[in-house]
C-alpha cells in the first residue's frame, strides 16, 4: 500500500534477538520471493519457504501467519508511521497535514513503488484470488484503523465518517498514483519514480492542504 518494516535498520536500539529475528523475517522474505519467481506461487508451500530460509515449519507461524501475508510485510508500518507523527505533530497541524508527512517520510510510497516486492506482487495479485483477498483485507483494516487514530486525535475536526473518508480519498490518491506509476517503470529511475509519485498525490490532495 517493498523496503518497509521487512528492511527496518539494525539500529543500537535493537537488541540482539531483536536484530535475529529481524534477519530471520528478512530470510523469510527472500527465500519467499525466490521461490515465488521460480516455482509459481501456488506451487510453493509453506514448508518448502521454512526450509529454504533453514528454520522449521512451526517457527514459520511466529513470524507470519499465512503465505500471503509474506507479500505484505510493510503493512503495519502506515498505521506505526502515523502514530509517530502524531506524537511528533505541531501545534497547528491537521489530520490531512499529518497524512502528507508520512508520505513525505518516504515508507509508503517508496515501499509501494519501488520496493523489490512489488513487481512480483502486482502480478500475483492479478492472478490469484487468494492475494487479492489479503490484500483487501489489509487495506480494509489499515484504513480503519487510521482513521480511528485520527478520529480520537482531532475530535474537534473530524467524527468517524469524516475521519473514514479522508483516510480512504487519501488511500485512493497514493494507490492511483501508485498503479499509475508502476505502469511507467522504465521510464524513469526509482527515485525519481517514488518523488513523482509523491507530488503526484499531493497535487491530487491540495484542495484539501489549504488552509482558510
Amino acid at each position: 500500500m517493498s523496503a518497509g518494516l521487512h528492511s527496518m535498520p539494525y539500529t543500537c536500539a535493537m537488541s540482539l534477538r531483536e536484530r535475529k529475528r529481524a534477519r530471520t523475517r528478512q530470510a523469510l522474505i527472500d527465500a519467499a520471493m525466490d521461490l515465488f519467481e521460480r516455482n509459481g506461487y501456488d506451487e510453493t508451500t509453506i514448508a518448502d519457504i521454512a526450509a529454504a530460509a533453514e528454520i522449521g515449519t512451526r517457527t514459520f507461524f511466529s513470524y507470519f501467519a499465512s503465505k500471503e501475508e509474506l507479500l505484505f510485510p510493510d503493512a503495519e508500518s502506515r498505521v506505526q508511521a502515523l502514530l509517530q507523527a502524531l506524537a511528533n505533530r505541531a501545534p497547528d497541524d491537521r489530520p490531512i497535514d499529518l497524512l502528507v508527512r508520512v508520505l513525505a517520510d518516504g515508507g509508503e510510497v517508496s515501499n509501494d513503488i519501488i520496493g523489490k516486492l512489488t513487481p512480483l506482487r502486482m502480478r500475483l495479485l492479478q492472478t490469484v484470488p487468494a492475494i487479492q483477498g489479503r490484500a483487501l483485507q489489509i487495506q480494509f483494516n489499515a484504513e480503519r484503523r487510521i482513521a480511528e487514530i485520527l478520529a480520537e486525535a482531532f475530535p474537534e475536526e473530524l467524527d468517524d465518517l469524516t475521519a473514514r473518508t479522508l483516510t480512504g480519498a487519501f488511500a485512493g490518491a497514493v494507490r492511483g498514483a501508485s498503479q499509475a506509476m508502476l505502469d511507467r517503470t522504465g521510464e524513469l529511475p526509482p527515485e525519481q519514480r517514488a518523488e513523482a509519485t509523491r507530488q503526484a498525490i499531493v497535487t491530487t490532495l491540495a484542495p484539501l492542504l489549504k488552509r482558510d
